[in-house]
């Protein structure tokens, strides 16, 4: 019975500081290291409002706004995944000739030939939030002409929102596409 209640009593203990002891440190010093992260690096409108996190990709299906990468979980962040498919799957085949079609509609003053891939391809997660900065670039005659704002500008907004290698040489220049349709909200409202 000694042995039973002193096991109980290390159980619970354990418990006690792995499960809620632990979690509350590490969120505490998370808080004051680096507080944006830590509160899901949410992005917010002039108003103050929370419209997205720079994590988590969103739909933006209006023509005259920058897309993101194609997500096969439509922006669920409750089920990020996309499936693993071969590059000769069917439905993969299916799905980019869908894509093709519909830039080549969109966007006719750019030939398929020009289109990056991450404009066509879907992320592991189907919730990047990123895409290359050739990607951004390929869109800009489509947006110019929609909104009438000039590609020059349109072009300094790519520059401006892209964000280099992480020290130089981690990872691939990057630009968030709500931060960017962001900054051409307020290129509209001039």
């Amino acid at each position: 019975m000694k042995l039973l209640a002193s096991s109980l009593r290390i159980s619970l203990l354990f418990m006690v500081l792995c499960g809620l002891g632990y979690n509350l440190a590490v969120t505490g010093i998370a808080q004051i290291i680096f507080p944006e992260q830590a509160d899901g690096s949410l992005v917010q409108d002039d108003d103050g409002t929370v419209i997205g996190s720079k994590l988590i990709g969103q739909l933006f299906s209006e023509p005259e706004y920058f897309h993101g990468r194609v997500s096969s979980i439509d922006y669920q962040a409750d089920g990020s995944g996309s499936p693993n498919y071969a590059p000769s799957h069917p439905e993969l085949m299916e799905r980019v000739t869908a894509s093709v079609e519909e830039w080549n509609m969109n966007n006719p003053e750019v030939p398929v030939s020009d289109v990056p891939m991450d404009l066509l391809t879907n992320s592991a997660s189907g919730l990047d939030p990123d895409i290359s900065p050739e990607a951004a670039r390929a869109q800009i005659p489509r947006i110019s002409r929609l909104t009438g704002i000039e590609q020059k500008q349109l072009e300094s907004l790519v520059q401006e929102q892209t964000t280099e290698r992480a020290l130089g040489f981690l990872g691939e220049p990057a630009v968030n596409v709500l931060q960017l349709n962001i900054g051409l909200q307020r290129l509209l409202a001039r």
